[in-house]
């Protein structure tokens, strides 16, 4: 800044004063360059003794703009913002005295600056107390300095920061009263120091520097108000203070207080640049058990599937027809199989079983988890690392649901190669290869989705803790088109789909019997049954009041039509059951239990003196 020493007249001080305010008036637009050069002018203008208090007024209006923009961390940015932090510290221990006043105060709506000559020795301590206006900004009027009381450890504000010394102030060789000076800065935000062992994404983090000139104080005391957003809860902070030397947050010196109404209290044995660091969770609503409703609609659909596998087992057993249908029956019991294994996994885990912990583990909205320990967090977004079982549930769920449409799609595709082989079965490698693709697909695409997405300190990213189902929407709660449920899911379920209906397409030109047609659209429009009602699942889920009972009611219908439609296409048309239940009807008919009559004849015995009677059965 070489081009600052040239200036030295006070006129143009407040034309570089302004010109750095209207150059930082835009802070969204800022890029990191611009952050520089705004911060290495205000850092010249602050640190500059004979600058009037129009040019000081100007350059904080300049710090408090810069605090608005945040544009990608730069090493140069960096640097020139921290030099600023140890300016604005200096400024405040020094301003009264710049002023010519026994107090003085600089405030803008992202920071406030303030001073006063305190006697040491006399005081109960200083205390600096800021609340936020109504619109979040620091405001003069609520910016306050007590420079004689005690420390209130029930008293709430959006920040506070108490000063006690040493009585007598015989610490740091002052064995008579006599005026120090103390200041403070309060930052609206940590975009000044930027660290690297805290990722912050969404939390707004104040800092506050207090400053002693030529005294420590005995104990710094301070409380901080985090600004929690909509869904979050309080989960654990840290007490800590920027550590030049580091470059980052330090707790030595620090240790935590209580934490309750929502404030997190922080004591340290030294004066610097203090923050708490604190840590939220989410406030999941999780989803509720399945009803009634719902459950009868997919044990209809189980007892479907278990009706269908066993008649077709037994009935290719008894007729011998495994050997040329092979292919045929493999394509079809492995759809039947998969579809019976997702259901019986969405009916005994889709519930998330960590519910009932975290729910019982959970703090209230105005409360933090209190822990000794002081330890810096490493995000300020806590996740509960993941204990497998959910995970576990929806890798099972999606690979089930998966190969049903697959296995769906090699059987449509067999169905078209025997269409036009005009033959009933297929080489014998098809086998192999059917189960390769069957199986192999959904597993690798499965394999894929978790290495990609599923992390154990960040299950979330993989599944979603309201239930046991793959990530869907963002922090928004709007659908995201990166998250697995996309890419991993309905991308593959709508290739299927396409697939299917290209295969559709080449079997309506073909010259093709009545037969063969008939199985290929009994394929196909189960595939769009699959999706449909899987599709309605997932929406029971997520919804609410009537929406959700109106469909809950669609679900059950569909997952009862699913089980009806298996039946009826592959098992209730063919002869086989047909004669089957035929036969179990006439036996239980003919079933005719005969009863043994008996007469009775009760004659009296005359002969005896007693009266008595003799009982005869024909």
């Amino acid at each position: 800044m070489c081009f600052l020493s040239q200036l030295t007249g006070s006129a143009n001080l407040e034309v570089l004063a302004e010109s750095a305010q209207i150059l930082t008036s835009q802070p969204e637009d800022l890029t990191a360059e611009e952050v520089t050069m705004a911060a290495q002018i205000a850092d010249t203008l602050l640190s500059s003794v004979n600058v009037s208090q129009s040019v000081r007024e100007a350059a904080v209006a300049t710090v408090s703009q810069i605090l608005n923009a945040d544009p990608p961390d730069n090493n140069q940015e960096n640097s020139a913002t921290l030099s600023l932090t140890r300016t604005l510290s200096s400024l405040s221990v020094n301003l009264s005295l710049i002023s010519d006043q026994f107090d003085s105060k600089l405030v803008q709506p992202n920071i406030a600056v303030q001073s006063a000559q305190i006697s040491a020795a006399d005081t109960r301590g200083v205390q600096f107390t800021a609340l936020s206006g109504t619109s979040g900004s620091f405001v003069a009027d609520h910016i306050q300095l007590d420079t004689n009381t005690s420390a209130d450890p029930d008293f709430i504000a959006d920040a506070v920061v108490h000063l006690q010394f040493p009585p007598g102030g015989a610490a740091g060789g002052l064995q008579t009263p006599s005026n120090v000076s103390v200041g403070f800065v309060l930052y609206q935000n940590d975009h000044f120091f930027r660290s690297q062992r805290y990722r912050r994404r969404r939390a707004s983090v104040r800092v506050l520097s207090a400053t002693v000139g030529g005294l420590e104080p005995q104990q710094v005391q301070m409380l901080f108000r985090p600004t929690l957003l909509n869904g979050m809860s309080l989960w654990d902070f840290s007490c800590v203070f920027w550590n030049y030397t580091l470059d980052d947050w330090s707790t030595a010196g620090c240790w935590k207080g209580n934490a309750s109404d929502g404030v997190l209290r922080c004591y340290c044995n030294h004066t610097t640049n203090f923050a708490a660091l604190w840590s939220f969770k989410e406030n999941y609503e999780y989803a509720e058990a399945l009803d009634m409703l719902s459950k009868v609609g997919l044990y209809l659909s189980f007892l479907g599937l278990v009706v269908t596998i066993i008649h077709h087992i037994t009935d290719n057993v008894n007729r011998g027809e495994w050997k040329n249908y092979r292919n045929t029956q493999i394509a079809l019991l492995s759809i039947w199989f998969s579809l019976l294994a997702f259901i019986i996994t969405f009916l005994s885990g889709v519930t998330n079983s960590q519910k009932t912990d975290l729910q019982q583990n959970a703090v209230d909205d105005d409360a933090v988890r209190n822990t000794e320990t002081n330890d810096v967090p490493d995000s300020d977004e806590y996740v509960a690392a993941d204990s497998g079982a959910c995970s576990a549930v929806t890798a099972l769920l999606h690979f089930f649901l998966l190969a049903t449409f697959t296995w769906n799609s090699v059987y449509a595709t067999q169905e078209v190669l025997l269409f036009r082989k005009k033959r009933q079965n297929l080489p014998p490698y098809w086998s192999p290869l059917s189960a390769t693709i069957g199986w192999g697909v959904p597993a690798v695409i499965v394999a894929i989705t978790l290495a990609i997405a599923y992390r154990v300190k960040n299950p979330l990213g993989y599944r979603q803790e309201e239930f046991c189902w793959l990530a869907a929407l963002d922090k928004s709660k709007e659908f995201d088109f990166g998250k697995p449920m996309f890419w991993g899911f309905l991308l593959p379920i709508g290739l299927i789909l396409i697939y299917n209906i290209v295969l559709l397409v080449l079997v309506s030109r073909t010259d093709t019997a009545f037969k063969s047609i008939r199985k290929f659209l009994n394929s196909f429009s189960l595939a769009v049954l699959l999706g449909l009602s899987w599709t309605l699942g997932y929406l029971v889920l997520v919804t609410t009041g009537t929406a959700h009972v109106v469909v809950s009611i669609i679900f059950c219908l569909c997952t009862t039509t699913q089980g009806l439609l298996i039946f009826i296409l592959f098992t209730a048309i063919r002869p086989s059951f047909r004669g089957r239940v035929s036969r179990s009807v006439r036996i239980i008919s003919s079933v005719n239990i005969q009863l043994k009559q008996f007469k009775y004849n009760v004659q009296r015995d005359w002969t005896s003196s007693n009266e008595s009677y003799k009982v005869r059965i024909d």
